[in-house]
């Protein structure tokens, strides 16, 4: 199941990157990148807390939207933040094989 996200979500980074110098009257994720990283975290949040939303409403149909949403507003603040997919995967592949408990403890910073 996860492969099949792969490509698409491929796809969908270099889209987003294509449109950081585009014209924000046109592309919405130019007009986001123009409002800055708040903003973009801000509708983030907005989409994480309508996607829980509608988990605990148990409505897998709108769960897959907000899904799509959230996804989407994660990907413009990685890279309004300068981090890549690539780093992501890096941190996942990092604490493969660890327990949640454990790679938690493993944090500096908690």
């Amino acid at each position: 199941m996860a492969a099949e996200l792969g490509p698409t979500l491929d796809r969908l980074w270099r889209v987003i990157l294509s449109r950081r110098g585009a014209d924000p009257e046109t592309s919405y994720t130019a007009r986001l990148f123009t409002r800055g990283r708040a903003k973009i975290a801000q509708k983030l949040g907005e989409e994480a807390v309508e996607a829980v939303i509608e988990g605990v409403a148990d409505n897998p149909s709108a769960l897959v939207g907000e899904s799509a949403d959230l996804l989407y507003h994660l990907l413009v603040l990685w890279a309004a933040a300068g981090i890549s997919p690539a780093d992501v995967a890096a941190e996942l592949a990092r604490c493969d094989g660890m327990s949640g408990i454990e790679e938690k403890r493993s944090r500096v910073n908690l």
